[in-house]
């Protein structure tokens, strides 16, 4: 849409933007608003100066004239005390209900705001702000105590007006909201009147230059109209928004600041119309019936119109890189990146490992491996983290089971798809990312705290170079050290040395419902789905939709900022809940949606009331904190009917500040009440016009997604419990014959048998790179290993170059076979020349309990001995600190300690058979010294300490158990297996403490 010329000629061909002046249809005052007015006007008389005038006269003063004695209180209550206690009741809420009045005119006078909220005062203030607004709404000077009622009448170019300033009315669902919206109303029609009465007595004549303005007001609560709103109530389509925002886009506003993104409009701001907006809301001619201040304002907004259009698209391709969208202009909020440091530029200038950049000889070699994934950092570090605790959990649910032959000591080993999913996983994530992520937003909400300050909202996070930028709704002040405010005032940015200070703190997610997009140059973008006002739709192919509700809903299920959530799947992913049954629900239909969600949406509107909160913002801070308010996040795949659209949009209308946000898929754009719009290409691109970003979207595509779910599948713990027991993924030959060429001891400190030790600063990551191979059997992938070994990136030339001496340094087999080979899918593998004492460990376990042990007492007691006499202390216990990081991602830290237990355990059990109850003590404190956790450890020295007869023994190690339980106590099955054992042990415990 053409901008009107700002030159001095009349006659452009151009012609103005606001061609058609339209009636305007006037509410007058009605005879019920006086009516109403003089009630509340009685109501406030008799409340504020009444109350106090009868108190004063009837009761006089209620309190002692001294201080109270001791006589004094033990005095008989009589009906006098009662009336005088009573009475200091009723003087306490006159105060509070004065203090409300007080509050809600000075936010009226002001214009300027929200009104405060007063302590303890819901049901008071409410009755106050509609008490005054009542007043207000026939006030001779409404239109200027009413804030954004301000118009104007001013020369803007030779003899054309403007003509034209609104109020926004916010929509709201409560009274207050309602009575405000009425007396905006009252105080527009009053100034219609006079801009009628001007035009009918040819005052002035509208014509087709004459410009029409909407001036925002404050909200109500953290409620934020959109120009969807103002273009449906006054140009008859929501979807004409986007005339609204062409015509003020990169314009300053009278704070300032620029419309950068459609969905984010501010109190005082001033929307120019196009020249067929019409309503009850809007004003011709106002002239002299608005403040000078006002006239002002849009008198220079006017100004700044061609002007900002140059400008505007000047800084927005500064902000993009030179902008993509179709009119060549960007108004995308991307924070302005800082360079980064010089060991990241370095960094960067390699090819990340957990990055999935374009242009890169090493990412172009993925080997297979699905790069949604390896470029979803995030979503790939949660995934990771969630299966790790599923298989932990699968693994201490089996040792609950009977020693010897029980299932769950090794998970499946992954084959096909899933293998390259869990690859990807390890390839792409980044749990230090992740990690300052939480303590950055968690240090956040603590330092608000501490401040006595309120969470600001927080449309969206940026992760750019390290650096965390946070979008605000709105201006926010100074945050606390040592954040810093960003490019703008909506911006608050902390660098990652600033979030590494960060530590561990006892406070509740702040923004639980962040989640990644995708990516914009070299920023990752989080949108927080709880704090957007109202619904966002995602448009797009039904595959590639798919592909995003797919991430968006793993990522939320699964990553490590949030403490509790809800996210309800409507038309997808019944699969996905098994990625967490605790977050996850699936639901079969809208209506069951619909019906759900009318509920809740009740539910949390009255507890925030009764809590005294406005918002679930308020809940998660400050004192209430442990409340936690925990979001609930709406995924609905299938677009809605036109039906349910409006049901949903009146539900998303308040959901922000209820902690509920709206992703729904829709076949077009085109979805009603839909505050942001998104588009998903088949190319992978993820738009949003509106709000000017084009971001590589984050995808799980289907064939990805079957794989993660039979991840998680595999490692439940339920799943089968009465299958056949796990086999180690190597088994050793244990006999003379078997003597390896390389013999590594990984189970203590590091130590390598058979090999030279390599010269030079290389030698830490040989042996690094050789003990990630000899955890797992099955095959390195080389993109994998690279991530382990340089977790920042790395070349594929350095990577090669290290496998190569690697496979050099390990040299070969008597008949010339490399000891490091590759097999068909291009992973690593080593020759069963190549042995660990782990892999020995668990061989002679499995031969003792599965094979040949289980015919042969005698061979099974040898077999446990040797394996448990292997056990030198933990798992690579003098590995260099900054190494090693990748056994955050393992299980195996998990697995020795059981293994270890269940070694001594079954040894145990093997000496007591013979009452050699002794040697059982020997066998189980030594298992103790590599799983002093593990309670069926303890128990079972209970019981064997019990057969040598010695209650004194058995005494002292009860005692020694208390002290180490500590404030926890004892376990529920050890104290009832010593209640068994030594009935008298709780005197003893007592006498001892």
């Amino acid at each position: 849409m053409a901008r009107r010329s700002t030159s001095g000629s009349t006659g452009s061909p151009a012609g103005p933007r606001n061609r058609t002046p339209q009636p305007v249809r006037v509410r007058r005052r009605s005879f019920g608003d006086f009516v109403k007015a003089f009630f509340a006007f009685v109501a406030l008389l008799v409340l504020v100066i009444g109350v106090p005038g009868a108190l004063a006269v009837t009761v006089g003063w209620p309190l002692p004239h001294g201080a109270p004695s001791l006589d004094w209180l033990q005095q008989e209550i009589t009906v006098t005390t009662f009336l005088h206690v009573l009475t200091v009741i009723v003087w306490l809420a006159w105060a509070q209900f004065t203090a409300c009045v007080l509050v809600e005119v000075k936010a009226a006078l002001s214009g300027v705001g929200i009104p405060g909220r007063v302590p303890g005062a819901g049901p008071s203030q409410l009755l106050a702000r509609q008490l005054v607004a009542a007043l207000l709404l026939v006030g001779a000077t409404a239109a200027s105590l009413t804030p954004g009622l301000s118009q104007l009448g001013h020369s803007l170019e030779g003899n054309q007006k403007g003509t034209v300033a609104a109020a926004q009315q916010t929509p709201g669902l409560f009274a207050q909201q309602q009575e405000q919206a009425a007396g905006t109303a009252a105080a527009l029609a009053e100034q219609a009147t006079h801009a009628a009465a001007q035009a009918d007595a040819g005052g002035g004549t509208a014509g087709h230059g004459d410009t029409k303005y909407y001036r925002i007001q404050p909200p109500e609560g953290r409620h934020h109209d959109s120009l969807w709103e103002i273009a449906q109530r006054h140009l008859g389509d929501g979807r004409r928004y986007k005339e609204i925002y062409e015509l003020n886009k990169d314009r300053i506003q009278p704070d300032g600041s620029r419309l950068s993104e459609a969905s984010l409009i501010r109190p005082g701001w001033i929307m120019e119309m196009p020249g067929d907006a019409h309503g009850g809301e809007l004003v011709e001619n106002p002239d002299a019936h608005v403040s000078h201040e006002v006239r002002q304002q849009i008198h220079d907004y006017a100004k700044t119109g061609d002007h900002a259009k140059g400008q505007g698209q000047g800084h927005g391709q500064h902000a993009s890189g030179g902008g993509s969208g179709a009119s060549g202009d960007s108004h995308v909020s991307i924070p302005q990146q800082r360079p980064a440091p010089a060991g990241e530029r370095e960094q960067q200038h390699v090819t990340p490992a957990a990055d999935s950049g374009s242009g890169s000889h090493f990412a172009s070699h993925s080997f297979g491996l699905p790069e949604a994934l390896v470029g979803a950092p995030l979503l790939a570090a949660g995934l990771l983290g969630a299966l790790g605790r599923r298989r932990r959990q699968a693994m201490w649910q089996s040792a609950l089971g009977a020693v010897g032959g029980r299932r769950g000591m090794e998970p499946p080993t992954p084959t096909g798809d899933a293998q390259d999913v869990h690859d990807a996983l390890l390839v792409g994530a980044d749990p230090e990312g992740v990690r300052l992520l939480d303590r950055s937003l968690r240090g956040l909400a603590a330092a608000l705290a501490a401040e006595s300050r309120a969470l600001p909202v927080v449309y969206a996070a940026w992760l750019s170079n390290g650096d965390l930028h946070l979008q605000l709704a709105q201006p926010a002040g100074k945050p606390p050290a040592p954040w810093q405010l960003g490019q703008d005032q909506t911006f608050w940015m902390l660098a990652r040395a600033d979030a590494e200070g960060y530590e561990d703190v006892d406070t509740a997610a702040p923004y639980p419902g962040l989640v990644s997009l995708g990516t914009m140059d070299d920023s990752r973008l989080l949108l927080n789905l709880e704090a957007v006002p109202g619904i966002v739709s995602l448009s797009g192919r039904e595959a590639d939709r798919a592909a995003v509700f797919a991430s968006v809903a793993a990522e939320l299920a699964t990553n490590g900022w949030s403490d509790r959530m809800t996210i309800t799947l409507v038309g997808f992913g019944e699969d996905l809940t098994a990625l967490a049954p605790n977050r996850l629900r699936h639901l079969d239909g809208i209506e069951a949606l619909i019906e759900t969600m009318e509920a809740e949406t009740r539910q949390r509107r009255g507890a925030l009331g009764a809590a005294g909160h406005d918002s679930v913002l308020t809940g998660r801070s400050g004192p209430a904190q442990h409340t936690r308010w925990a979001p609930h996040l709406v995924l609905l795949a299938a677009q809605p009917s036109a039906e349910d659209a409006v049901k949903l949009a009146e539900l998303a209308a308040d959901a922000s500040r209820l902690g509920i946000g709206y992703l729904v898929g829709a076949e077009t754009g085109d979805l009603p009440g839909a505050a942001w719009e998104m588009e998903v290409t088949p190319e992978g691109k993820l738009l949003a016009p509106l709000l000017g970003l084009e971001l590589d979207a984050q995808l799980l595509p289907a064939v990805q997604q079957r794989a993660v779910v039979e991840l998680f599948v595999e490692a439940d713990p339920e799943r089968d419990p009465d299958g056949p027991p796990t086999t180690p993924p190597f088994l050793v030959d244990i006999s003379e014959q078997g003597r390896p060429a390389v013999y590594a001891r990984l189970v203590g400190p590091y130590e390598i048998i058979g090999l030279d030790t390599p010269d030079g600063e290389r030698s830490a990551l040989l042996h690094e790179a050789l003990a990630l191979l000899l955890l797992h059997r099955e095959g390195v992938h080389p993109r994998v290993l690279a991530s382990a070994l340089w977790p920042r990136g790395v070349t594929e030339d350095v990577r090669d170059a290290l496998i190569e001496r690697l496979r050099t340094w390990l040299g070969t087999d008597p008949d010339g076979t490399p000891r490091l080979g590759a097999d068909a899918t291009g992973r690593l593998t080593l020759a069963k020349s190549v042995v660990s004492d782990l892999d020995v460990l668990r061989s002679l376990y499995h031969e003792a309990t599965q094979g040949k042990g289980v015919d042969s007492r005698a061979v099974r007691g040898r077999l446990l001995t040797d394996a448990l006499v292997l056990v030198r202390g933990p798992l690579l216990a003098d590995r260099p600190e900054g190494r090693y990081r990748w056994l955050t991602h393992e299980i195996v830290d998990a697995q020795l300690p059981l293994l270890v237990a269940d070694t001594g355990l079954a040894l145990s059990a093997f000496h007591l058979e013979k009452d050699r109850a002794e040697k059982a003590i020997e066998a189980l404190n030594a298992a103790l010294n590599s799983a002093p956790a593990d309670e069926r450890l303890w128990n079972e020295l209970l019981r064997a300490t019990h057969a040598t007869g010695d209650s004194a023994r058995l005494r002292t190690l009860a005692v020694d158990l208390l002290g180490r339980g500590g404030a926890r106590g004892l376990p529920p099955r050890t104290e009832a297996l010593l209640d068994e054992l030594l009935p008298t042990w709780r005197d003893g415990a007592a006498a001892a403490g």
